[in-house]
């Protein structure tokens, strides 16, 4: 990119199945499966489109601040130190915000930033569509994408490295990124079965109570192989209970057509702290200000 003003704009697509038609690091942190990829370098999708309407703000969610920067800088960060050299943030509610936001930080750090824009909130995988026009034209053999939330500032170069080893390794369609942590409640949860393996994500409201009790949580790091990922995106189906479509059906899919998807438990509990409301963002805020005093500055 270029600036807002020049970046590329790619939009969803009408649909009735789901495209039926429609952490500050260092370059340490970098994995061995980004170095080696050349250009084949991973892409990242980063969702950026809510409101937030429990923040008591009509600013987007992710121009919160955090260490002094929206939010969503945070993650971008993290990004690129594990290898992305190209982002897109898909935009919604007051896109235009979250635009002169990233021209805000600079033409250098502005620099690789693509938007697709989610005209309509329907939900996680409805959202990653909407940046299929941005993704489509990077299909080559071996090339991950992460799809990861903006509003998660606390997430690790470091993290994102493993999860990207871990895939390219594996030579795996999906790689999930998981977090133990004491209180599930409000997250999907992993089941696992017999062999420890990736069966599923169960939503909190679909869980049995059995499936309740597990501690092992979706954070929503997400590493794909990118033609696998718009593979699935496109047969996604609407939640006959929301309405709308989930990203965390894509790995099901994939698995039930007997593609290799695996999890990786990584993530510290700390760094999937939710943020939903000012106090949330308090708390964010001052620990990820406490890494970042540590020595060394990393956050």
């Amino acid at each position: 990119m270029r600036t807002a003003s020049s970046v590329s704009r790619a939009g969803g697509e009408g649909f009735g199945k789901l495209g039926s038609g429609m952490a500050t690091g260092s370059a340490s942190s970098t994995s061995s499966a980004a170095t080696e990829g050349g250009d084949r370098a991973p892409i990242a999708v980063i969702l950026a489109a809510g409101k937030g309407t429990r923040m008591r703000s009509d600013l987007p969610k992710v121009l919160h601040e955090v260490g002094g920067r929206p939010m969503f800088c945070a993650v971008v960060d993290a990004c690129r130190a594990a290898g992305c050299a190209r982002v897109v943030l898909v935009v919604g509610y007051k896109q235009e915000a979250v635009r002169r936001a990233v021209e805000g930080q600079g033409p250098r750090w502005a620099q690789g930033i693509e938007f697709a824009v989610q005209g309509e909130q329907l939900g996680t995988g409805h959202a990653v569509l909407a940046a299929k026009g941005a993704l489509s034209g990077h299909v080559q053999p071996g090339r991950a994408c992460f799809v990861l939330a903006g509003d998660g500032p606390l997430i690790r170069a470091q993290t994102l490295g493993a999860l990207l080893d871990r895939h390219a390794g594996a030579k795996a369609a999906a790689t999930l990124a998981t977090a133990q942590i004491e209180d599930p409640t409000g997250y999907g949860r992993i089941v696992r079965d017999g062999a420890g393996r990736f069966a599923g994500i169960v939503e909190e409201r679909e869980a049995s109570q059995a499936q309740r009790g597990i501690r092992e949580v979706n954070p929503s790091y997400y590493c794909f192989e990118l033609a696998a990922l718009l593979d699935g995106l496109g047969r996604v189906r609407r939640n006959p209970g929301s309405g709308e479509y989930y990203i965390t059906d894509v790995p099901a899919l994939l698995l039930a057509e007997g593609r290799r998807v695996e999890v990786l438990a990584a993530v510290p509990a700390e760094d999937v702290l939710s943020i939903n409301t000012p106090e949330q963002l308090a708390q964010v805020d001052a620990i990820y200000r406490a890494r970042a005093a540590r020595p060394g500055g990393s956050a």
